[in-house]
């Protein structure tokens, strides 16, 4: 079955344009931004969201093609998997889920990604929990020899999350990011979800 809105979200999306305010998001980045404040019922998300230039541009075409989405944490994975199912069906893999030990000085999410960079290094890569994975990537991302399509950076917490959104920003690759220390899987997700929609409405009839 194809995506359509359920009327309780409509209804959500319009009391969120009634309180949002005055923005500077274009509409694309409005889509984004109020399926991320949706999720999170917090409208402090209109001002931490940036976009790299063309960023969402390159990811509906990605999504469009069928690119395969790696998540670090199965509740983001979770958090997507009806959306695509309904629009794409993009390859879903999560990056915890791909090692089973964890490499020396790793955690077991930083090792299954730098795993999935090595088979999937054009996939769309979805940062919602662990800022180490994060971290991660950005130090593989100078020598690899393939750039992903997107990286989404939206950790959430204390230790280590700035640190790695900064790392995040001083990287070519297109990217979505959640500034300061919010962010998470809701994020994450509501982020993901809301580029599916956009490149479902923009595909071809």
């Amino acid at each position: 079955m194809a995506w359509a809105p359920h009327p309780i979200l409509l209804e959500s999306f319009a009391t969120i344009d009634r309180e949002i305010g005055e923005h500077t998001l274009s509409p694309e980045e409005y889509a984004i931004a109020r399926r991320v404040i949706h999720s999170t019922a917090d409208f402090e998300f209109k001002d931490l969201l940036r976009f790299s230039p063309r960023a969402i541009a390159i990811a509906l075409e990605a999504l469009a093609a069928g690119t395969p989405i790696i998540t670090d944490v199965t509740m983001v994975r979770q958090g997507i998997a009806t959306m695509v199912g309904q629009t794409f069906q993009n390859p879903l893999i999560c990056a915890v889920e791909e090692a089973t030990e964890a490499l020396p000085g790793r955690t077991r999410t930083e090792t299954g990604l730098l795993r999935c960079l090595e088979r999937f290094p054009q996939g769309i890569y979805v940062i919602g929990n662990a800022p180490t994975a994060l971290l991660a990537l950005c130090d593989s991302l100078p020598t690899a020899p393939v750039a992903p399509a997107l990286v989404i950076g939206a950790p959430v917490g204390f230790v280590a999350v700035v640190e790695s959104k900064a790392a995040l920003a001083q990287q070519g690759v297109p990217q979505i990011r959640v500034e300061g220390r919010k962010g998470g899987s809701p994020a994450a997700a509501a982020i993901v979800n809301a580029l599916l929609v956009l490149a479902w409405e923009r595909r071809s009839p």
